[in-house]
């Protein structure tokens, strides 16, 4: 944040890096806030608007198919550039950078994943309403795709508590429609929407296959052999 704000009255060409969903776009916004955002995928489309404009931010810098005739044109009209990568480019790309900043996924930046996910709640309570009792449990936060999965995580944790059964069978009803025609013997196959999510919540709730058996109703050999049925979607 610091070196961004500095950058904002510093003509340096810049590249922002690392996973997506680590923040590129958002701190490269932030440097050049009024410069459009202009793709590398296409590079007749690219040239066009560095003739244009003073400033650019260009995403996609890994599609550029002609690296060295966008610099050419970058330094030619002396138009200021904020890149977006993945990873580092390759060398000719490297010597136009004066600042490159690395953006580290969030599985190595907790603070900022507790912060994220303060944010995310805020915009799901917004957007859906109060919910009482709604706290987050960071132990299922997914940070698989960065600040995309874990605000989908987050978003997911909402839905759990305020969905009504009438919203789960509906969603339900959509997914065995789309498999009907498609599977065979599509009954049996589909029970484990049911029934892992009973034995998950047993499992928490009691503990003890005893316990559950008499809750369920079932005898305590049908419960284990419907808990080694379903075990790949028991393991933890």
């Amino acid at each position: 944040m610091k070196s961004a704000n500095l950058l904002k009255s510093l003509k340096f060409n810049t590249l922002v890096y690392g996973e997506s969903g680590t923040g590129r776009h958002t701190l490269a916004n932030l440097i050049l806030p009024d410069a459009p955002v202009i793709h590398g995928n296409d590079t007749e489309y690219l040239l066009s608007q560095i003739e244009k404009q003073d400033a650019l931010v260009i995403d996609l810098v890994e599609q550029i198919r002609h690296p060295g005739k966008v610099l050419a044109a970058l330094k030619k009209e002396n138009t200021r550039a904020v890149m977006i990568a993945q990873e580092e480019p390759d060398e000719v790309l490297e010597r136009f950078f004066s600042v490159k900043i690395y953006l580290p996924p969030l599985r190595e930046r907790p603070e900022d994943v507790t912060a994220l996910a303060e944010r995310f709640k805020e915009e799901t309570l917004r957007m859906f309403g109060a919910q009482e009792g709604f706290t987050l449990d960071a132990k299922r936060f997914d940070l698989s795709a960065n600040a995309h999965s874990l605000r989908r995580s987050v978003v997911f944790q909402y839905l759990k508590k305020a969905v009504s059964e009438e919203e789960l069978m509906e969603m339900t009803e959509r997914l065995l429609a789309e498999r009907m025609g498609e599977e065979e013997d599509l009954y049996r196959k589909m029970l484990y929407l049911y029934e892992v999510p009973l034995i998950r919540a047993g499992t928490a709730r009691y503990g003890s296959q005893l316990k559950m058996s008499k809750v369920f109703g079932l005898n305590r050999n049908t419960l284990r052999k419907k808990i080694r049925e379903w075990a790949r979607f028991l393991e933890p």
